[in-house]
């Protein structure tokens, strides 16, 4: 294997060695006879493995054993400065993303695997109105190599506050049909595919999940819309991540099949009948449907749902709505709160996950 150093710069202080990959934090390292500076440089200079470094140090005037720069190399990997330099990646396309994952890369996994595992994903975007717009761009911005976008609504001039995707030109065409078109002007390498129909059962969605990694996004029209996407995620035993607003609030929640509660435990979980608690939610279900969200709260939306897929499919780092609902709300600086969904045992859904995905 071949190793490569990130993007780090350092600097002598006497007999130690300030290095800083990432500007939040410096490391400080013993380095009394310029032996870790000499390292740090021959990774720079170009990817090599043990056994070159070795004589490439041999040349700087250190006696050094394959085995003795392994070990120097695991001390740098476990401070985050040194990666597997795997396939070179010259991909300006992916610049970014490709930074982004050098944080997380190490001599386990190069920062170009993180990437490939987008490039082979499948999403289904179950909406692409609100948040749903800005979801769609954020995958395709990180390189999700195939998207199926479902919806039934048509371009409305209303849409324009919060639906950036969308322009004056497409009023009157389905929702799906302009953002699949936008996704090939914007990356014609991905492969997309517009679904207008309307969700009145998970049925609805069964036949298009066949090859789906993720589903993402949120359904309005019914106030059980979620719960069938829901319900179709669980029978597949795809993750699935939903995403909201109400007012000034955002929300969004990942359900793992068979690692964690569905969102059906968290509909059990409703408020007492009788209690005003309820009487509010079911006077708000059956109240006129407007949607108040501005378009920077409808995009918060898209981007926390993207980010919380892309945990998912790269495992940069574990799903952070796994089980869970994230609120975050304006009138408090949208600080992230998290509310726990609470298994129901009686839960009819949960029991439909594949049996490979179940917990042990």
């Amino acid at each position: 294997m071949k190793v490569t150093l990130k993007e780090c710069a350092w600097e002598a202080s006497g007999e130690d060695l300030l290095v800083v990959f990432d500007a939040r934090e410096a490391t400080t390292l013993s380095d009394p006879d310029g032996q870790v500076a000499a390292l740090l440089s021959e990774l720079r200079r170009t990817p090599q493995t043990a056994a070159e470094l070795s004589v490439s140090m041999r040349g700087r005037g250190f006696d050094l054993s394959a085995a003795d720069i392994g070990a120097g190399l695991r001390g740098l990997d476990a401070l985050g400065l040194v990666e597997d330099a795997g396939d070179p990646e010259d991909d300006d396309r992916h610049f970014s993303n490709l930074t982004f994952y050098g944080t997380y890369a190490g001599l386990e996994r190069p920062r170009a695997a993180y990437l490939k595992k987008l490039r082979d994903a499948h999403v289904l975007v179950a909406g692409v109105g609100g948040g749903g717009s800005s979801l769609v761009q954020c995958l395709a911005g990180l390189g999700v190599g195939e998207l199926t976008l479902v919806d039934h609504d048509r371009v409305e001039s209303r849409n324009f506050a919060r639906q950036f995707l969308y322009r004056h030109r497409d009023i009157g065409r389905p929702k799906t049909d302009r953002a699949a078109e936008w996704v090939r002007d914007f990356d014609p390498d991905i492969k997309v595919r517009a679904v207008d129909r309307w969700i009145s059962a998970p049925e609805d969605l069964a036949d298009l999940v066949q090859g789906v990694d993720l589903i993402a996004g949120g359904l309005d029209g019914h106030p059980h819309a979620n719960l069938w996407v829901n319900e179709t995620a669980v029978r597949a035993g795809i993750p699935y991540v939903n995403g909201g607003g109400i007012r000034t609030q955002l929300m969004y929640v990942s359900v793992d099949p068979g690692r964690t509660p569905c969102l059906a435990c968290d509909h059990a979980d409703r408020p007492a009948p009788g209690t005003s608690a309820e009487a509010a939610v079911r006077l708000a279900e059956s109240g006129p449907r407007l949607n108040p969200l501005t378009g920077p709260m409808a995009m918060q939306i898209g981007s926390l749902v993207a980010v919380e897929a892309q945990r998912y499919l790269t495992g940069f780092e574990p799903p952070r709505a796994a089980g869970a609902r994230v609120i975050l709300d304006l009138r408090n600086g949208l600080v992230p709160e998290w509310r726990p969904i609470t298994r129901d045992p009686e839960c009819l859904v949960c029991p439909l996950a594949p049996p490979r995905r179940r917990e042990r």
